[in-house]
C-alpha cells in the first residue's frame, strides 16, 4: 500500500527511490510490526480476559499447567495482524507469492480460531477432532500447493542441502510433497506450543533465516552465485519474513515465562503453515527440515510415542511432546525454553552454512 503511494513519487523527489529496495522496506515491516504489537497487545489482553478467553488447560499435561488455566488464549490473532499490516503496508501487492502466503496464514489462522473457539466452549481443551481438522488442514494444504504448482508454474524438481547436484524431479507429486510440507510444518509447530515462549522462539529463527533466503532466492545474481534456486519474485517475501520477525518479538514480549496470553491454535497453526510455505516457494523445504529442527524433534517424539505404545505397550518418553518429558524429569519451564532456543539457534546457523556448503 505504502510501496505503491510513495514509490512513484521517486520520479519527483529522489528521496521515494529508497521505497524500490526491499532491505529497506523490511527494516520497516519488522518495525512495523513491532510497534503494531506493541500498541495493540495490551489492549486485546485486557479484551481477551474481559471476555473470558481463556486457556483451558487439559487434564493429560504435567500438573504444574493447571496454574496456567484462565490465562488469555488466542493471542495469535495479534501476531496476525502484526505481520498482515506491515505485510500490505509495505510489499509490492502485485506479487502472487505475497497473496499466497497470506491466504495461507489466513487459512489456517481461521482453521486455528475455531479450533481455540471450540476448547475454550467445551472446557475439555480437546477442540476440533482430529477427524476433522486433519481433512480440512490437507485441503487447504493441497490448494496452494496446486496454485503454486499450476498457476505459478513451479519447479517441481527436489532440492537437497549439501548436495547442489541432486535434484530429482519428481513432477505432478510436488502438489502432494508441497501439501506435505505445508500440513507438516502447521502441525510441528503446532506441537511445539506446550510452554511460554517455547514455539515463538524457533520461529523467530526460521522466520529470520529465511527471510535471508528469500532476499537471495529472488536476486539472480546472488542465487547463481550461491548455486541456490533462482525463484523470479520471491525477493517480496524477504518483507513478509520481516513482518513474522517483528511480530514474533512483539508476542513473546507478552509471552515470554510467565506467560501473559497464549498464541493458540490461530498462532501456531498460521505461523507453521506460512513458514511451510515460503519453504515450498523457495525451493528449500529441506532446509526448513534443519533451521526447523526443534518442530521436527517435537512431533518425531508424538509419533514415535503412539507408535511405540501401539506397538510394544511401551513409552518411550514419560510424556510427549518431548518438552513434557523434561519437564517430568524436573526441569524447570524457562531452562527447558532457553536450551530450546539455544538448540534452534544452532539449526539456524547451521541452515545458513548450507549456502556455502553445497
Amino acid at each position: 500500500m505504502l510501496y505503491h503511494l510513495l514509490y512513484p513519487l521517486h520520479e519527483l523527489f529522489s528521496f521515494f527511490n529508497v521505497f524500490r529496495y526491499i532491505t529497506f522496506r523490511t527494516i520497516y515491516s519488522i518495525l512495523t510490526a513491532l510497534l503494531i504489537s506493541f500498541v495493540i497487545g495490551p489492549w486485546l489482553i485486557n479484551k481477551l480476559r474481559a471476555f473470558q478467553i481463556q486457556q483451558v488447560v487439559r487434564e493429560d499435561v504435567p500438573s504444574r499447567h493447571m496454574a496456567k488455566n484462565g490465562t488469555p488464549t488466542m493471542g495469535g490473532s495479534l501476531i496476525l495482524a502484526a505481520i498482515l499490516i506491515p505485510t500490505l503496508f509495505w510489499s509490492d501487492l502485485t506479487n502472487p507469492y505475497t497473496w499466497i502466503v497470506i491466504l495461507t496464514t489466513l487459512a489456517f489462522g481461521i482453521l486455528g480460531f475455531w479450533d481455540d473457539y471450540k476448547k475454550m466452549k467445551d472446557k475439555k481443551g480437546i477442540g476440533i477432532r482430529a477427524r476433522y481438522k486433519f481433512p480440512i488442514q490437507v485441503a487447504i494444504g493441497l490448494v496452494i500447493s496446486f496454485i503454486l504448482f499450476t498457476t505459478i508454474d513451479h519447479d517441481s524438481r527436489l532440492i537437497f542441502p549439501f548436495f547442489k547436484k541432486v535434484m530429482p524431479d519428481i513432477g505432478n507429486w510436488y502438489i502432494l510433497f508441497g501439501m506435505f510440507v505445508i500440513v507438516g510444518s502447521a502441525n510441528a509447530v503446532n506441537l511445539t506450543d506446550g510452554l511460554d515462549g517455547l514455539a515463538i522462539g524457533p520461529v523467530l529463527i526460521a522466520s529470520g533465516t529465511f527471510m535471508l533466503f528469500c532476499y537471495l532466492a529472488g536476486n539472480f545474481r546472488f542465487a547463481t552465485y550461491l548455486q541456490i534456486p533462482f525463484v523470479k519474485g520471491s525477493g517480496e517475501l524477504t518483507i513478509l519474513c520481516g513482518a513474522m520477525v517483528g511480530s514474533g518479538l512483539g508476542f513473546l514480549w507478552f509471552n515470554t515465562y510467565p506467560a501473559q496470553v497464549f498464541m493458540g491454535d490461530v498462532g501456531s497453526l498460521s505461523l507453521g503453515a506460512a513458514l511451510g510455505t515460503i519453504a515450498v516457494i523457495t525451493k528449500q523445504e529441506f532446509l526448513l527440515v534443519i533451521v526447523g529442527g526443534i518442530f521436527v524433534i517435537e512431533a518425531l517424539s508424538v509419533i514415535i510415542q503412539v507408535i511405540s505404545y501401539q506397538l510394544r505397550k511401551k513409552r518411550v518418553f514419560r510424556m510427549a511432546p518431548i518438552h513434557h518429558h523434561f519437564e517430568l524429569k524436573g526441569w524447570a519451564e524457562p531452562k527447558i525454553i532457553v536450551r530450546f532456543w539455544i538448540i534452534g539457534i544452532i539449526l539456524g546457523l547451521v541452515a545458513i552454512s548450507t549456502l556455502k556448503l553445497r
